[in-house]
């Protein structure tokens, strides 16, 4: 069985069907301080406004970000949301040649307006359930031709009509040729009814309302998958049930739960795109249901962690899904970095962006602070490794240390914008890399990433090396050089006398 980063790793190349519903997902941001004289209601100042592929078209982008090939088919207006759509594919590296323009539809679009942090109002517009009947004609003519050579076929149904009754019909004729994965992610699962699918992936609510007939809102979650398997006749159902994962109920009476990580002040918009998404991708690589589950809660984890529409690139579920491991086997050590290594852990597995940079910090001065602040900007929690003694004795051209480790140590430790500090032994921070899996190592001054001698470590852990330009011409070479020139002529001690 391949492992989980395996697994993510075959993602690339893959040929992905994605039918349903294409909307554009907008932003507009900005802050209120007054109400309105009209009636009492914010007066927002928009400061920024921010578009994004939803829907279906998310989903895509989600593949296509997770290294596929995506073949959205769906349809699309012609007006502006429609072009902006198409734009905003095109910028996630998603082809719109499957995409049905139609003159007589307006395009999904759904509007947020956020003032200060806080969602005000949503306002939804376009419909294509009128969809002419040449429209669907071609819409079922691209889905035909989509659907040839694909490795894994997603259905994203919003339930507004963006998979018309003859695009089941071609679904069911594809469905009788290939044994390939079909994941069905629906508002409405009634009507998926044998298209036989591998697996949906309803959440607790959808799978209550589609057998409301039968029980009552007491009934167990493994119990709603068999009722669906039954009335579907799909193979497999994923339920998701929120912060507590997702139950796996197979056709086969096998049951299990894959619990989610904790994430702190989630935003699920979009996350069940990102879940759908890698599950598919999963599957069509070889990897079995509870991994794909595994991989699609880690894609969802990431992408609750960020603000607005999100997508999840495969660097970054590489990087989650090496963790599994570490977290469910933990890290049965007590050293002080392995301690830290614990701690980071939990921190990534929340959402947390790890920034890792190392340095002697001989000599403390602002050239360092300055360039401390700057790598903190670049995530959550900012790492840095101190050159122990022991490390330095191996370059004596430094001629170093002049304070001793846990000097620099302590005053690294006591500036606010770092979180920990921790001493190594290496001539490099390679080593302290792998353990402590960084997603971002920064790095001071004219470096070439490729040429580090540690970026080999950053790119093995799944992170990336960022090379900062010095905001000072200040170093702690040139400060040493300075106090042995001013102890040499003698200034040095009549400025103490």
């Amino acid at each position: 069985m391949p492992s989980l980063v395996e697994v993510v790793r075959r993602f690339r190349g893959l040929r992905i069907v994605c039918i349903g519903d294409a909307m554009l997902d907008v932003y507009r941001y900005g802050s209120a301080a007054r109400l309105c004289t009209e009636g009492p209601v914010p007066v927002v100042a928009e400061s920024n406004r921010q578009q994004s592929p939803g829907g279906a078209a998310n989903t895509a982008a989600n593949l296509s970000a997770l290294g596929a090939e995506a073949r959205l088919v769906g349809i699309v207006g012609d007006d502006n949301a429609g072009a902006e759509l198409r734009r905003s594919l095109r910028a996630f590296g998603v082809s719109d040649q499957w995409l049905v323009e139609e003159a007589g539809v307006s395009t999904l679009c759904k509007e947020r307006l956020i003032a200060d942090g806080q969602f005000v109002a949503r306002v939804d517009t376009g419909s294509t359930s009128h969809c002419s009947p040449r429209g669907i004609d071609r819409l079922v003519a691209n889905l035909r031709a989509a659907l040839t050579g694909c490795d894994a076929v997603i259905i994203s149904d919003y339930n507004y009509g963006g998979v018309p009754d003859a695009a089941l019909e071609a679904l069911r004729d594809w469905r009788a040729a290939s044994d390939a994965p079909l994941v069905i992610d629906s508002k409405n699962l009634r009507r998926f009814a044998g298209v036989r699918a591998t697996v949906v992936t309803p959440n607790v609510y959808e799978a209550r309302t589609l057998v409301a007939d039968r029980f009552d809102g007491t009934v167990d979650v493994t119990t709603l998958g068999r009722t669906l398997i039954d009335r579907l006749g799909c193979r497999n159902a994923a339920i998701t049930i929120g912060a507590d994962g997702v139950q796996i109920i197979g056709g086969d009476g096998s049951t299990a739960h894959i619990p989610a990580h904790p994430i702190a002040s989630p935003a699920d918009i979009g996350a069940g795109d990102s879940f759908a998404a890698a599950l598919t991708l999963a599957l069509a690589s070889g990897g079995e249901l509870a991994n794909a589950a595994r991989i699609g809660i880690d894609a969802a984890g990431i992408a609750v962690a960020r603000p607005g529409t999100a997508v999840v690139e495969q660097q970054e579920l590489l990087q989650r899904v090496s963790l599994r491991g570490l977290a469910d086997g933990a890290l049965a050590t007590t050293g002080e970095a392995e301690r830290l290594a614990e701690k980071l852990l939990a921190d990534r597995l929340a959402g947390k962006t790890i920034v890792f940079t190392n340095g002697v910090f001989d000599i403390l001065h602002a050239g360092h602070v300055a360039f401390l602040r700057e790598a903190r900007t670049l995530g959550d929690v900012l790492v840095v490794g101190v050159n122990s003694d022991a490390s330095l004795a191996l370059r004596p051209e430094l001629r170093r240390p002049i304070n001793a480790e846990r000097d620099r140590r302590s005053l690294i430790a006591a500036l606010d914008l770092v979180d920990h500090a921790i001493l190594f032994d290496d001539p490099t921070p390679a080593g302290m890399i792998t353990l402590l899996r960084p997603h971002v190592h920064v790095k001071g001054g004219d470096y070439a990433a490729e040429t580090l001698p540690e970026a080999e470590a950053v790119h093995e852990v799944g992170g990336r090396v960022v090379i900062l330009p010095l905001a000072s011409e200040t170093t702690a070479g040139a400060m040493v050089d300075r106090l042995v020139s001013i102890a040499a002529n003698g200034t040095l001690g009549a400025i103490h006398d």
